[in-house]
């Protein structure tokens, strides 16, 4: 049984002729104590997904979807103080940028015991134990020392410790981490993203990875969704995914890895922009720019259908078409 299954998501900013469709219809379903990768170019709807699923989405922003279950738990038909027993505790989030997540008016200290406070119900020595375990649990040198500094006199990564030991405060069984390297240095990233998988591998969580760096998910990962403009395109073990991509689009992005370029003048790279709200394609989304792409493919919106052991979104999908 899965921990997670999301069927259908759906995610509209606007409404009528205005309306934007940011996730379109987007399907993912997570194992306990699996690692899955989320990737896709900036605004392919990767966080806007997971932020639906947190209820992050604020008006004008739209959210349905056919299913959203976590633990057996079915999300749409909680109400938000239900939903909010859930959010925080079970089901954690790491955003992109831990100092602007992070309020710079508080110390460290007192915002992970607010997490703790809610959803653990700690008070005292308890309370304060369990802050210094933490932040000893994410590496942070001299945690007692720390406890009462501000986010602005720590640095980058360790304002990503932090924002690791809130979300892992309550012991979650779903972590989504958001880009959690982003602005911070190669060494660190490095650090983080083993931070990442110890804490994973220790506590048995299933952990969502969202990057736009193949690279990580092609260490970390076990299976990984490739997202454009607001769809999985693609979604299979992540082995068979780096050597037989079966989506166009996912084959693009491999392609334009620099040790794939090695002695070529110029980066290979998929010509024309990713479809905006007023030019969508009246077919698939990725045929005005795809060399494989036939008179069906301007025509038809091609459904996400199993390729052996692959889910893609394409007619004539790369392991049988080409």
């Amino acid at each position: 049984m899965s921990l997670l299954t999301i069927d259908n998501l759906r995610v509209e900013f606007g409404s009528g002729k205005q309306a934007f469709r940011a996730v379109d219809g987007v399907s993912m379903h997570v194992k306990r104590g699996e690692l899955i990768g989320v990737v896709g170019e900036s605004g392919s709807g990767k966080s806007v997904s997971m932020m639906a699923l947190m209820g992050l989405i604020d008006p004008p922003g739209q959210c349905s979807a056919d299913q959203l279950l976590f633990d057996g738990h079915d999300l749409l038909k909680m109400d938000v103080k239900q939903r909010r027993q859930i959010i925080g505790r079970d089901v954690a989030m790491i955003f992109q940028d831990a100092l602007t997540s992070l309020n710079p008016s508080y110390t460290i200290g007192f915002q992970i015991r607010e997490t703790l406070k809610l959803h653990m119900n700690l008070r005292g020595a308890a309370l304060e134990k369990r802050v210094l375990d933490l932040l000893d649990w994410v590496e942070i040198p001299a945690a007692k020392s720390r406890i009462n500094s501000y986010p602005h006199e720590l640095s980058g990564g360790m304002n990503q410790r932090v924002m690791i030991a809130m979300a892992i405060s309550c012991e979650p069984k779903l972590l989504i981490a958001d880009e959690p390297t982003t602005a911070l240095d190669v060494t660190i990233q490095a650090q983080i993203m083993e931070l990442l998988v110890r804490l994973q591998k220790e506590s048995n969580m299933a952990l969502i990875m969202i990057s736009h760096d193949l690279a990580i998910i092609a260490e970390m990962a076990q299976r990984a969704y490739v997202m454009y403009a607001g769809q999985v395109v693609e979604q299979q073990p992540v082995p068979n995914l780096f050597d037989s991509p079966t989506h166009p689009y996912t084959k693009a992005l491999l392609d334009a890895i620099p040790e794939h370029n090695k002695g070529a003048r110029r980066l290979s790279a998929l010509s024309g922009l990713v479809p905006g709200q007023y030019n969508r394609p009246q077919g698939c989304l990725l045929a005005p720019r795809c060399a494989y792409a036939q008179a069906q493919c301007h025509q038809n919106k091609p459904p996400l259908a199993q390729v052996g052991i692959a889910q893609t979104r394409c007619f004539y999908p790369l392991e049988v078409g080409s």
